[in-house]
């Protein structure tokens, strides 16, 4: 019995060490926002210290360990071996529920997960408990800290308010006093700011590290008054002293050796964050496991007694964390930081809904997010009315952004340093105010809502991104929502059937849960590889004239065979009321509308470019990026209408149009297949005998559509199937006729390019 639970131990540390790399994945936003979305310092300096501040961090974690043990149940009202089901619940949820999200690039609280986690598998197991005693459900409150658990999910939910108020605030007052074009003011200002700022985050170090810590009782003095101690009833004057300090050495900095005062800030910012995040979040990840591993200890201990007999009352009391968990654990969470491309998705997710510059929006805009801009909208020019004219003015002009560089460059800031210091600052104020009442926020909530609301503030939303942007926050809200409903969820049900269902219960979720984390990382993988090779297809203004026709011609060839896989698909999957295939058609539509609407957004970036040397390489451009968009609607209207066909099981088409529609999709694969061979090879003087190839199918389609006119006299179908059918045909006319004007619009476009590398080279 004793190896068995040893054997569930090593379990516990295993699921930790992958908790520990998704959840590092996840969380690392909280701290790379700031400093990777300013472009503060090269990638490899950001995080080399962040990384720092993770491993000291680390060392100072063991003051929230109580949380895991008994911060959310009372530990005593349970045996040994139902905190093993619930532990193993647990972090059997935290690994699968936060790779998912990672997968989706989606930032979600490592703390509510675990709250909810050890809430859902705490209540599955009293209530089995309950059961099997006899006792009244109504005993379930003797089981659960209901009061901590309700005090914890109440800070977290008023954290997103005050974070969110506050970054607006602080952001607004900070541009008024700097405006966008900052760099004369810090001359005469940037010391006081960068002291302030330092000084601020350095007690956000010393409350949220030395607080708590292992390093808190260590004796200083000759009074021998611990470390913690002493820094509570010092601090006002170790807030003065470091404003001063700092303040002295950001103007020595400046005039020595001409440093950016912000660049240290936001640097130091990004230390300290990610300290507090090792230091709050690692319970979040190794809690658990070593909570599991002293109740081994102490049932080991105990001589003989029976693990559904050995009262858990030790978890009550204070229980140290090895040194060595902790140094192990720093040291996975830095190598995570550094080689997850899951923690880059996620970081990319929060900076894009915050900067600055317009671009591809990743979220489409909904009901109520257009009902709080246009309401918005409404009161903004309201309040507009009331000021006097040339404050409005003066406002306005503080609050017009400059220019930080191409947005397609990726050197180039999605927001500036400003903004990314008070990110930092608010956040590192939030959060340190939260810790002192022992409370451990969400630094995911915490950062997260800073950022949007210094981002709206600096009117980063605006009319063009609003909608889409706040879109995008309430999807992530509600992702937060959904990872207390899901944890708490599949944390009581796995727990539940545990205990139903005994050992052999424990290692069907295991398999389960490894299975579906690999699952997860192809579908990334997947997806990510999709990613790069989108990428190879976009042009941006980097490119020369070269480049650009290399990639227009990657687009034209792309969209060619996307259209034919897609048309083809989905007739023939149709007629064979093959519903999976049919969706995957459906899916790659969607996926050619993306690729084409995103083509299409960047034309003005690319005509910018392309203007330098030739206007008429532009307007053929333009004309190429229409032409796609252009067939991917066709296929849209032909895919849909089928889909939903097939979908109502309606009556599938007859004999002789099944035959009609095979000839068509054998013509339409010979049609493309020509077309993508006067692309490849760039035969343009063929493009007539593709023309041809068009009027023949047009010429069938014509006879098709008699056919089926003689069907409907003969009653042979009914008045559904003729209008699916005729507008297979006409969608396909309309088809046939984009994909020859695209094949123009590139041939127009190629020959202009060639001209200007001609005259060019001379």
């Amino acid at each position: 019995m004793e190896n068995f639970y040893l054997i569930l131990v090593l379990i516990l540390f295993a699921l930790a060490i992958s908790d520990l790399i998704v959840g590092v994945s996840n969380d690392a936003v909280n701290f790379l926002n700031s400093a990777v979305g300013s472009k503060a310092a090269p990638k490899w300096i950001i995080f080399s210290i962040a990384g720092l501040g993770v491993l000291i961090g680390a060392t100072f974690s063991t003051g929230m360990m109580e949380v895991a043990r008994k911060g959310i149940f009372h530990p005593d009202m349970f045996f040994f071996s139902e905190i093993m089901i619930i532990f193993l619940a647990v972090m059997i949820t935290d690994v699968v529920l936060l790779d998912a999200f990672n997968t989706l690039g989606l930032p979600t609280s490592t703390t509510v997960s675990l709250v909810f986690e050890l809430l859902g598998s705490a209540v599955a197991v009293s209530l089995v408990k309950i059961k099997n005693m006899g006792s009244s459900f109504a005993d379930l409150g003797l089981y659960l800290n209901s009061g901590k658990a309700l005090a914890i999910i109440t800070g977290i939910l008023v954290s997103v308010v005050i974070a969110f108020t506050f970054g607006i605030l602080i952001q607004y007052l900070a541009r008024l006093v700097f405006s966008f074009n900052y760099q004369k003011k810090l001359r005469y200002l940037g010391s006081i700011f960068g002291g302030f700022a330092v000084a601020v985050i350095s007690y956000f170090m010393l409350i949220k590290g030395v607080d708590g810590s292992s390093f808190a009782e260590i004796k200083i003095g000759q009074t021998g008054e611990s470390l913690g101690v002493w820094v509570k009833h010092n601090t006002g004057i170790l807030l003065l002293f470091s404003f001063l300090g700092f303040s002295a050495l950001m103007q020595l900095l400046w005039w020595l050796f001409k440093i950016d005062i912000l660049k240290v800030v936001v640097l130091i910012g990004t230390f300290a964050l990610a300290m507090a995040f090792a230091a709050n979040d690692l319970v979040n990840f190794i809690g658990v496991p070593v909570a599991g591993f002293k109740s081994f200890q102490a049932w080991s201990a105990s001589g003989g007694v029976a693990p559904d007999a050995f009262s858990m009352e030790m978890l009550k009391g204070k229980v140290d964390t090895p040194f060595i968990f902790l140094i192990i654990s720093g040291l996975v969470m830095i190598v995570t930081l550094i080689t997850s491309r899951k923690a880059r998705s996620v970081t990319e997710t929060e900076v894009n809904l915050g900067r600055q510059s317009e671009g591809m929006e990743r979220f489409g805009s909904s009901m109520f997010a257009r009902l709080i801009v246009r309401n918005t909208i409404k009161v903004n020019r309201r309040v507009t009315r009331l000021l006097p004219d040339s404050l409005n003015k003066s406002i306005a002009k503080r609050f017009t952004p400059i220019p930080l560089g191409p947005p397609d460059d990726p050197k180039t800031p999605a927001f500036d340093k400003i903004r990314a210091s008070i990110n930092l600052i608010v956040a590192s104020i939030l959060i340190a105010f939260g810790t002192s009442l022992k409370l451990p926020l969400s630094t995911t909530y915490v950062t997260f809502m800073v950022a949007m609301g210094t981002s709206l503030s600096d009117r980063a939303w605006d009319r063009e991104s609003a909608v889409y942007r706040i879109s995008g926050v309430f999807a992530v809200i509600g992702g937060w929502f959904l990872t207390a409903i899901i944890a708490f969820s599949v944390a009581a049900l796995i727990a539940w059937m545990i205990s139903i269902g005994g050992k052999v219960m424990i290692f069907v979720f295991l398999a389960l849960a490894i299975t579906t984390v690999i699952r997860t990382q192809i579908i990334f993988n997947r997806r990510n590889n999709k990613k790069v090779a989108e990428e190879e297809e976009v042009i941006t203004e980097r490119d020369g004239v070269e480049k650009v026709t290399e990639k227009a011609s990657k687009q034209v060839v792309s969209t060619i065979l996307a259209s034919n896989k897609i048309f083809s698909i989905a007739v023939d999957s149709f007629l064979k009321e093959d519903r999976s295939h049919l969706r995957e058609a459906i899916e790659q539509k969607e996926e050619l509308n993306r690729k084409t609407k995103k083509q299409k957004s960047k034309v003005l970036q690319t005509i910018s470019k392309l203007q330098k040397d030739d206007v008429d390489s532009g307007h053929f451009y333009v004309q190429v990026t229409d032409y796609q968009r252009e067939v991917a609607h066709s296929l849209n209207f032909i895919t849909s209408p089928l889909s939903e066909h097939l979908e109502n099981q309606h009556k599938p088409f007859v004999e002789s149009q099944g035959e009609e529609l095979r000839s068509l999709i054998a013509d339409i694969d010979e049609f493309f297949n020509f077309a993508l061979h006067v692309v490849k090879e760039r035969k343009f003087d063929a493009i007539e005998e593709l023309i041809a190839k068009r009027v023949q199918i047009v010429n069938f389609l014509l006879e098709i559509e008699r056919e089926q006119i003689k069907r409907i006299k003969n009653k042979e179908v009914n008045t559904r199937n003729s209008v699916l059918f005729f507008n297979i045909l006409t969608e396909t006319k309309n088809m046939l006729l984009h994909s020859i004007n695209l094949v123009k619009a590139f041939r127009d476009f190629i020959s202009i390019s060639k001209k200007n590398i001609n005259t060019v080279s001379r």
